[in-house]
């Protein structure tokens, strides 16, 4: 997978917010504008529900033990996304957190809709997310581990207390949005048929089908799915010895 960018960072790394959201030049903003209407009226006639404008966070400096930034709004995200040429103008690189979430079944594992602004159709790793407002604490630092378990709460219907704690495993750059997924590694006590049930029964629509695929089995999936995984999922599984390699297959005899 050529172009992305793998962070490795610490299990005790510190997210904080440094810096206020930069103005946009009217120009700038005004094409940020079109894109992210563009993009609202391509998700509402997919089914894919509404865009809100929240505030997400934006790395600006990536380290092994911390991670600076600031909070901006997600229309620029989109925007950035859309229009990978405004990158050197906007200057995102939005984080985003992805569950590794391992249960007496195997890994779980959902496709996106067709319809997602962001990687649309493609299997993911559940539950993700990106770092919103809600994870920010008074004291500018934020919270990662509060926000995986909120997306595994309104995604999968999950309680906090039906997983171990969020254990951090590396960041994934993607070199055309510069979205960077930040893994973290979870385990549940719960088997595959209740997690099946309690996302059928309590979580959102986020992911149709979503699976449980068995670890025997799991790298004839990745191998099956191919491009049609997202990039990053491959290096987290590797990471948690699940696949042999991840973005960077081993080289030589």
């Amino acid at each position: 997978m050529d172009g992305f960018i793998v962070h490795e960072i610490a299990a005790d790394v510190v997210v904080r917010v440094t810096r206020p959201m930069p103005d946009l030049s009217p120009a700038l903003d005004r094409a940020v504008e079109l894109l992210w209407l563009a993009a609202c009226d391509r998700v509402s006639s997919g089914g894919a529900g509404r865009l809100f404008n929240g505030r997400v966070f934006s790395a600006d400096r990536i380290t092994r033990s911390e991670i600076t930034g600031h909070m901006t709004e997600f229309r620029r995200i989109v925007a950035q996304m859309d229009d990978t040429s405004l990158a050197e103008a906007l200057d995102l690189r939005p984080l985003a957190v992805c569950g590794v979430l391992r249960c007496t079944g195997g890994v779980v594992i959902g496709r996106r809709p067709p319809a997602a602004v962001y990687q649309p159709g493609m299997w993911q790793l559940p539950p993700a997310g990106s770092v919103d407002a809600n994870a920010l604490r008074p004291d500018n630092r934020i919270d990662l581990a509060g926000q995986i378990l909120a997306e595994l709460h309104e995604e999968l219907g999950l309680s906090p207390i039906d997983v171990s704690a969020p254990v951090p495993l590396c960041i994934v750059e993607h070199p055309g949005s510069r979205v960077s997924d930040l893994g973290l590694a979870m385990t549940t006590h719960l088997d595959a048929d209740t997690i099946r049930a309690t996302h059928r029964a309590s979580g959102n629509t986020e992911y149709d089908p979503l699976l449980v695929v068995p670890e025997a089995e799991l790298g004839g999936f990745v191998a099956s799915a191919g491009g049609d995984l997202v990039p990053p999922a491959r290096e987290f599984l590797s990471r948690i010895g699940l696949l042999a390699y991840g973005l960077s297959p081993p080289t030589g005899p």
